[in-house]
C-alpha cells in the first residue's frame, strides 16, 4: 500500500522494474562468474580494489554492499587464493590496506570481460541517446533518494 492507502500497481511501478531488472542483471552475472570461481560480490570487490587500490575493509565492504564481517572473510580466502595482499600492520590507524596481486588482476581480466559482455547485452536495442538518458536517469534517483 501507498501513502495514500492505494495500492502500488507493480505493472507501473518504477521501484518495482527497478528491483527486477538489478536481480535480473545479478542473475545473469552470477551465470558468467560462476564458471570463473567467483560470486558478484567477489567480483566487485576485485573491481573496487582495481580502480581504488588500497582500500580498507570498511570501505570494500560499503562498496561491495556487504558487512565487514562478510568482507573480512571475502579477504582472507583471497589472500590464501593469492589474489590480494595486506600490509601486516596498517600505515595509519587500524585498517589494512588491500592490493591486487598479478594472478587477482588476472581473474579481474577475465571476470570484467564476463561481466562487460552480460552488460552489452542488457543494453542491446538501445541506442546511444538511450543508454545516456538512462544512466543520467538512474543517477539523478539515486542522488534523490540520498
Amino acid at each position: 500500500m501507498s501513502q495514500d492507502g492505494a495500492a502500488i500497481d507493480l505493472e507501473t511501478s518504477l521501484g518495482y522494474l527497478l528491483k527486477e531488472a538489478s536481480s535480473a542483471l545479478r542473475v545473469a552475472m552470477e551465470a558468467v562468474l560462476r564458471p570463473l570461481g567467483l560470486t558478484v560480490t567477489q567480483y566487485s570487490c576485485l573491481e573496487l580494489l582495481a580502480q581504488r587500490p588500497g582500500l580498507s575493509n570498511s570501505d570494500l565492504a560499503r562498496g561491495a554492499f556487504v558487512t565487514r564481517q562478510s568482507m573480512s572473510v571475502l579477504l582472507q580466502a583471497f589472500e590464501r587464493d593469492g589474489l590480494v595482499v595486506r600490509a601486516a600492520e596498517p600505515p595509519v590507524g587500524k585498517a589494512l590496506p588491500t592490493r591486487l596481486t598479478d594472478a587477482g588482476r588476472r581473474t579481474l581480466g577475465q571476470a570484467s570481460a564476463a561481466v562487460r559482455s552480460v552488460e552489452d547485452k542488457m543494453l542491446t536495442g538501445m541506442t546511444g541517446d538511450e543508454r545516456t538518458a538512462a544512466f543520467r536517469s538512474l543517477q539523478s534517483m539515486i542522488r534523490s533518494l540520498r
